[in-house]
């Protein structure tokens, strides 16, 4: 592939871990584990084009939540407030359409979903817990 070959392509890579192989990444169903947890992020990043899998991930986080270590139920606790206040967000925003400003707020929810997302997906891999879950930021 053309694209593999140029080096910001490839420092992008390396310096958002992309560059593992596909074997390195595990997603499971097994609700309390760290792959879980991932594959709950995986569903909520997917969601940006198909809507429903955030709805299926934020059922995955309140069932797994229960057997999940410290760590890794911080993750649960994001990916739940990820889910309710992106909602609000977006709802908040939906109706401000119309005052105009309602669009840049529906980028900026976009935004704020894909950054949190992507920072817990860095976290879980890492093996840390998310910082401050309950925050209405980053």
């Amino acid at each position: 592939n053309l694209c593999t070959n140029l080096p910001v392509y490839r420092g992008a890579m390396a310096a958002f871990g992309w560059g593992k192989a596909m074997s390195d990444f595990e997603v499971s169903t097994q609700g309390g584990s760290k792959s879980n947890a991932n594959l709950i992020y995986i569903l909520y990043l997917v969601s940006v084009v198909v809507g429903i899998t955030a709805l299926v991930g934020v059922i995955m986080a309140y069932i797994g939540m229960e057997e999940a270590d410290d760590m890794t139920r911080s993750h649960y606790r994001n990916q739940i407030h990820i889910f309710w206040k992106g909602l609000l967000y977006s709802i908040v925003s939906a109706l401000l359409v119309m005052v105009i400003i309602g669009l840049p707020m529906l980028l900026a929810t976009l935004i704020w979903y894909i950054v949190r997302t992507v920072k817990g997906m860095d976290k879980l891999s890492k093996g840390q817990a998310y910082p401050n879950p309950d925050s209405w930021l980053f």
